[in-house]
């Protein structure tokens, strides 16, 4: 009898505990910049389940596919405020982040366009998450162009990255209200340097991409992501902005907005008939995982500097055993494309982000919940 009393107290307890993390943000407001994208608009949902009043910042206001899915978010309708504003036009976010405790810097530039000597259109499309590799960091799609880097300067391609994010740090630092700022940074960060990635090293915080090798290797959202993080903590130090990084490798997970992002599109080509799988090995992370950091990160008063958000690293074909595996009716790909340059099975070690009491999801789980959205969405080819 005594113990079934211990063990209903226990209960108890944990319910309380659960109610508590419900409503830990009740009375806050926090700003989350580039809120439509994959992990912004998680990171919108779990802040307003916890209680947080979201001032989020959009590009076009009046695009629905942009904002729709956001204010049908539980909570939204009291406690979210939209509001518009460009990354590159200094000023805009200071109205937005005014009065904020925290600020969630998740946007990016997403897409440059620029014109070489001969006016052939170029248009440069950065994804918004996390990237590992160059083949999809960086999208191009030119008309008439043969060596489109060559017609490009750095300054074109890389100032608008740093000017956003700056831009956005001068707002907080304008405000006295902002506790902290939570800046979505990347492996891509991380990673790209002349260290030798072989089986058995061990990447952590401690590790900086090299802005020269990226520069070098021609791996422009690498260097982006590199140059961006490194402004960004010496405008912090010098204005005395408490700011973390959250560096995520590839994220996947379900779909909150009505678009597939470049990541999970990974997962889309594999179950749509892709005739073969990358020779590659991605460091996965689910992007519920990737969005309870960010609030952990601002919430837990000793968070401080970086933190790789990684679950596991997987082969290419591991993924695909495990979709057979869930899905054995998929037309999934049988064999490994060695065209692709093979990406290495280094281990990124995670301890510093369980501190953050990340309990990291399996990833069957997050390849299930992946598919199971790309389903409700209908973007598989029936």
């Amino acid at each position: 009898m005594k113990s079934q009393t211990r063990a209903r107290e226990r209960e108890r307890e944990r319910e309380r505990e659960r109610e508590r993390e419900r409503m830990s943000g009740e009375g806050k407001v926090v700003c989350v910049t580039g809120a439509s994208g994959f992990i912004a608009s998680w990171l919108v949902n779990l802040l307003l389940q916890r209680g947080y009043t979201v001032k989020a910042s959009v590009r076009n206001i009046n695009d629905q596919r942009k904002t729709e899915h956001l204010l049908a978010l539980d909570g939204a309708k009291e406690r979210l405020h939209l509001f518009q504003a460009d990354l590159l036009e200094e000023g805009s976010f200071d109205s937005i982040v005014d009065g904020c405790e925290g600020v969630f810097h998740t946007a990016s530039p997403v897409q440059f366009s620029v014109c070489d000597p001969q006016d052939h259109f170029v248009q440069i499309i950065y994804v918004s998450s996390a990237q590992e590799t160059d083949a999809l960091g960086l999208t191009l799609a030119c008309n008439g162009l043969t060596d489109l880097l060559r017609s490009l300067t750095l300054a074109e391609l890389i100032d608008p990255a740093l000017k956003g994010t700056i831009n956005v740090l001068r707002s907080c630092a304008k405000v006295p209200s902002v506790k902290r700022v939570v800046l979505t940074s990347s492996l891509a960060a991380v990673t790209f340097n002349r260290k030798m990635l072989i089986p058995g090293v061990l990447v952590d915080e401690t590790w900086f991409s090299d802005p020269l090798f990226c520069e070098e290797s021609k791996l422009w959202y690498q260097l982006s992501k590199t140059l961006a993080e490194e402004a960004a903590w010496k405008f912090a130090k010098e204005y005395g902005i408490d700011m973390v990084t959250i560096n995520p490798g590839w994220v996947i997970g379900p779909l909150l907005q009505p678009t597939v992002n470049s990541t999970v599109e990974v997962v889309l080509n594999l179950i749509n008939g892709a005739k073969s799988f990358p020779n590659a090995t991605y460091r996965w992370v689910d992007v519920r995982d990737v969005a309870n950091a960010h609030i952990q990160a601002f919430e837990i008063p000793s968070a401080s500097g970086r933190y790789c958000v990684v679950h596991k690293a997987a082969h290419f074909s591991e993924v695909v055993r495990i979709l057979h595996e869930l899905y054995p009716a998929l037309d999934l790909p049988d064999k490994q494309d060695d065209s692709t340059r093979l990406q290495l099975g280094y281990h990124v070690v995670n301890e510093k982000a369980k501190s953050l009491g990340i309990d990291f999801t399996p990833l069957e789980v997050s390849l299930k919940d992946t598919v199971e959205s790309l389903k409700e969405k209908n973007f598989l080819a029936v």
